[in-house]
């Protein structure tokens, strides 16, 4: 389940930097009160230590096969 839970807030981090490129828009900051609320900082954070989180699958998929590497997170 926490595997899920990162990969939709990396996906939902990915979004926002495509939406800040393309039309200079961090729907993060418009729906959360700004760049320096709380809430937007919250999110923020979250999305970094999703990646994080992400790389120790990636690690392993990259040694063990993709597969393999999927089933062995617990």
């Amino acid at each position: 389940m926490l595997n899920i839970v990162t990969l939709l807030l990396i996906i939902v981090g990915g979004l926002d930097w495509l939406l800040v490129g393309l039309a200079d828009l961090d729907l993060v900051a418009r729906l959360f009160g700004g760049q320096n609320s709380a809430l937007a900082t919250i999110i923020y954070v979250l999305v970094g230590l999703s990646a994080l989180w992400q790389l120790v699958p990636f690690s392993r998929s990259l040694s063990v096969g993709e597969t393999r590497a999927e089933t062995n997170l617990r």
